[in-house]
């Protein structure tokens, strides 16, 4: 059943949402340019509910040298899912992902 919103309530949820997807891009394009490395971004996750929602082959790709093959190969050899979220990676991926990346 979908709860009834206020027009308030329904603005609000949409500006939490909006500004979840602009902090992921910030991080995204951190990455790309080699502001933040792929273990920061891990340590994020901890404590920022807009980064661990993001996919982990979203953060990968992300990263210079990384296409979408590499990347494909990167999580298939790490047995990570395409469709993991940062939040929902086991503590092995996790190690393992920092050690690729590291």
């Amino acid at each position: 059943m979908i709860p009834n919103l206020t027009t308030e309530q329904r603005r609000a949820n949409l500006e939490k949402a909006k500004a979840a997807r602009q902090r992921r891009a910030a991080i995204l394009k951190g990455v790309a340019d080699g502001s933040y490395s792929v273990p920061d971004v891990l340590n994020m996750a901890g404590t920022d509910d807009a980064v661990a929602r993001m996919k982990v082959f979203t953060l990968i790709k992300a990263a210079p040298g990384y296409g979408f093959a590499r990347t494909q190969q990167t999580m298939k050899r790490l047995h990570i899912a395409e469709s993991r979220r940062i939040r929902g990676l086991g503590a092995n991926q996790r190690a393992a992902l920092v050690e690729a990346f590291s």
